[in-house]
C-alpha cells in the first residue's frame, strides 16, 4: 500500500516543475504559463529507505524492491473555482480523489516568472485555495445535511448519524473552519465523515519552493508558511524545485557532493515523503531474503495480519503468526540466523501492532 498525494496550488507556483523533479520524468509540461497542466498527471515514485539497502546487504538479496509513493499533478487553481472558475470542477473533482494535498507555494522572486496574483505572498496564497476548497464543501453540506435531517424525523438512524455529523462540519465551515476539525464521536460516524469525501477534510503538507539561495535555511517567505502550518498543527517543508530539476540524471555520488554544496543533506523527496508518512500516519515493515528484500507500507497500529495481507489477501485470511524481528537487532546481529539465535526472532499473534522497521515472515494455512 502506498498513497497518493495531490500536488496543488496556484498557477505558476512551480508544481509541475516539481512534479517532474520528484518523479524523475518529464510527463508534466511545465511552462510559463497558467493551465499548463490540464488533465492529472500521475508519478509512482520508489520511496527511498536506507535501511531496505542494509537488511538487503545482509540478506545478501538479489532484488531490492522499495515501496511507492504516487504524485499527483493537478491543474492550477485560480480565485473562484469553486464556482466553476478556470479549470474549477475538473480541480476540485481530481483533488476528492487523493489521501493528501501537497500544497506548492511559491516562495521566491522571480520578475521573468508571471504570478495570477501579480504579487509573492504564500499565505494569502494558501489562504485562497483554501477558501475555494472550503465554499466548495459548504456548498456540498448545504444541499445534503437538510436532507439527512429530514430522513432522520422518519426515524432513520443512518441519516440520524449522517445528519449529527456532517452538521457538525457545516457549522465549522459556515466559520470559516475546515472540516477535518470535526470530531466524530464514534467509528459510525467516522465512516461518514469519510463518505462525504469533503476537501477540507484532506491532511495538508505546505511544501514551500524556495529559490536555491534559500533552500538550506529557507526566507522570509517560507518562515511565514511554517507559521501559519504550525498554528494550524499542519505539516510544512522546504523544497527548491530547480535544484530538485538539477538533480534528475546525476549519479548517487555526484548528488551527494551537489547536495553537500548547497548546504542539504537530503533531496526533496525525501523530506517530502517523510513529511507525508507522518502526515498520514504510515510506516514501513520489511520482508528480508536471498532473493529480494522489499518495504512495505502500512498505516500507524495495522495487526500483523493486516500486514500480512498487504503482501496478499490469502495471507490474511489464513494468517497463523509472523516472525517478527526489530530493524535494529536485525543488523546488530548480522541477519535472520544470528537474530534467532540470540532470542531476538518472536512469534507474534493476530493482537500483534506492527512497528516502524519490523522484519517480518509470515505464516499462513
Amino acid at each position: 500500500m502506498g498513497f497518493k498525494c495531490g500536488i496543488v496550488g496556484l498557477p505558476n507556483v512551480g508544481k509541475s516543475t516539481l512534479f517532474n523533479a520528484l518523479t524523475e520524468t518529464q510527463a508534466a509540461q511545465a511552462a510559463n504559463y497558467p493551465f499548463c497542466t490540464i488533465e492529472p498527471n500521475i508519478g509512482n515514485v520508489a520511496v527511498p529507505d536506507a535501511r531496505l539497502d542494509k537488511l538487503a546487504e545482509i540478506a545478501g538479496s538479489q532484488k531490492i524492491i522499495p515501496t511507492q509513493l504516487a504524485f499527483v499533478d493537478i491543474a492550477g487553481l485560480v480565485r473562484g473555482a469553486s464556482k466553476g472558475e478556470g479549470l474549477g470542477n475538473q480541480f476540485l473533482g481530481n483533488i476528492r480523489e487523493v489521501d493528501a494535498i501537497v500544497h506548492v507555494l511559491r516562495c521566491f522572486e522571480n520578475d521573468d516568472i508571471q504570478h495570477v496574483e501579480n504579487k509573492v505572498d504564500p499565505v494569502a496564497d494558501a489562504d485562497t485555495v483554501e477558501t475555494e476548497l472550503l465554499l466548495a464543501d459548504l456548498e456540498s453540506l448545504e444541499k445534503r445535511v437538510p436532507a439527512f435531517a429530514k430522513k432522520a424525523t422518519g426515524g432513520d438512524k443512518e441519516a440520524k448519524a449522517a445528519a449529527a455529523v456532517l452538521g457538525q462540519a457545516l457549522d465549522l465551515l459556515r466559520d470559516g473552519k475546515p472540516a477535518r476539525l470535526t470530531e466524530p464521536k464514534d467509528p459510525e460516524e467516522e465512516r461518514i465523515l469519510a463518505q462525504a469525501q469533503l476537501l477540507t477534510t484532506k491532511p495538508i503538507l505546505y511544501v514551500c519552493n524556495v529559490d536555491e539561495a534559500s533552500a538550506a535555511q529557507g526566507n522570509g517567505f517560507s518562515n511565514a508558511v511554517f507559521a501559519k502550518a504550525k498554528a494550524e498543527g499542519a505539516q510544512a517543508v522546504i523544497v527548491s524545485a530547480a535544484i530538485e530539476s538539477e538533480l534528475v540524471g546525476m549519479e548517487a555520488d555526484e548528488r551527494l557532493m551537489f547536495l553537500e554544496e548547497m548546504g542539504l543533506h537530503e533531496t526533496g523527496l525525501a523530506r517530502v515523503i517523510r513529511a507525508g508518512y507522518e502526515l498520514l500516519h504510515l510506516i514501513t515493515f520489511f520482508t528480508v531474503g536471498p532473493k529480494e528484500a522489499r518495504a512495505w507500507t502500512v498505516h500507524k497500529g495495522a495487526s500483523a495480519p493486516e500486514a500480512a495481507g498487504e503482501i496478499h489477501s490469502d495471507f490474511q485470511k489464513g494468517f497463523i503468526r509472523a516472525e517478527t524481528i526489530a530493524f535494529d537487532d536485525y543488523v546488530a546481529l548480522g541477519g535472520e540466523a544470528k537474530a534467532r539465535e540470540a532470542g531476538k526472532l518472536r512469534a507474534e499473534g493476530k493482537a500483534y501492532v506492527v512497528q516502524d522497521g519490523d522484519v517480518m515472515h509470515f505464516l499462513h494455512s
